[in-house]
């Protein structure tokens, strides 16, 4: 009965451990959190308003821009994938690994050859334990991504679609990331972004879009303001999902690291309870020896007299 009564201190010590530990994880993310929205607020109205210009350019103007014009028949697309380059995050990673197989998945289904690129450990990591082709990946600032980083991984991707698919570019690039709804909430989306679609969202007054477009002089010409612009397009876009991103991976460790604080005080308190109740039954065991060997002695002593 004592050796089961010390097992079960063990444990307690070991969970309190664990304990502390998911504790601590969980504050450290709930204060990235509020850093993460912040830049997530700063950096959502530029690259609004870069979309904005960008969309103004070319539909003022008759250029038919590489960027901007859809192919006739497109043959390849690029996927960016942003994952987390840590785990204890919940389901954060494989909800936006799913989501880019089902991207990939309806994109060969429309006859489109793939071509892969990861930001993260863990999207790396699940492509490369399943030996699949990525073109290139980066790692080591999912959790503060800056725009020098955005910058990195735009650069290839702006470089393959501007190639023809004959020597290797892509005629579509798109990008799958978790976007940070809320706290609680955190969702995975594919997004395109070349070529640009100049269809009005919904709800967006058409007759109000083409009023601002004389606003805009292209100078030298609407094709050399495309080609300044778009990549910085590319790069806004991407950084704003990077840092959305690391605000819903932030938000899911939290989230993962609370449930696990919560399931260790359960489980210490259950095993509390079966600890007072070994050594309950140890100290019954020994009041009753106790008790057994007072009465066989005074059984021996009143024989003897």
């Amino acid at each position: 009965m004592g050796a089961q009564l010390r097992v079960y201190k063990r444990r307690i010590r070991s969970v309190t451990a664990t304990k502390k530990i998911t504790k601590a994880m969980e504050m450290i993310a709930a204060s990235r959190i509020v850093k993460a929205q912040r830049q997530v607020a700063a950096s959502t109205p530029y690259a609004s308003e870069l979309t904005r210009a960008v969309t103004a350019v070319a539909t003022g103007s008759n250029t038919n821009h590489a960027l901007t014009t859809e192919a006739e028949n497109p043959t390849r697309a690029a996927v960016l994938l942003i994952t987390s380059d840590r785990g204890l995050a919940g389901g954060y990673s494989s909800n936006a690994i799913k989501a880019a197989e089902q991207l990939t998945e309806r994109l060969k289904g429309e006859g489109k050859g793939v071509d892969t690129y990861i930001v993260g450990r863990k999207g790396v990591s699940y492509y490369g334990f399943r030996e699949r082709k990525v073109e290139e990946s980066w790692t080591g600032f999912t959790d503060s991504p800056t725009y020098a980083d955005a910058k990195a991984v735009a650069a290839p991707l702006i470089e393959t679609v501007r190639k023809d698919t004959a020597e290797g570019g892509v005629d579509e690039l798109h990008i799958v990331f978790t976007e940070f709804v809320s706290m609680m909430t955190q969702t995975p989306v594919d997004d395109r972004l070349l070529p640009l679609s100049l269809d009005a969202k919904d709800g967006e007054d058409e007759s109000a879009k083409d009023e601002l477009l004389p606003l805009f002089d292209f100078e030298p010409s609407a094709e050399d303001v495309l080609d300044a612009l778009l990549p910085r397009y590319v790069e806004s876009r991407i950084y704003n999902a990077l840092l959305q991103s690391a605000a819903s991976e932030h938000a899911a460790r939290r989230r993962a690291m609370k449930s696990a604080t919560d399931n260790a005080e359960e489980l210490i308190k259950s095993l509390s309870r079966l600890a007072n109740q070994a050594r309950q039954a140890e100290i019954t065991q020994e009041i009753s020896e106790i008790v057994g060997g007072a009465s066989a002695l005074a059984d021996a002593t009143a024989g003897s007299d």
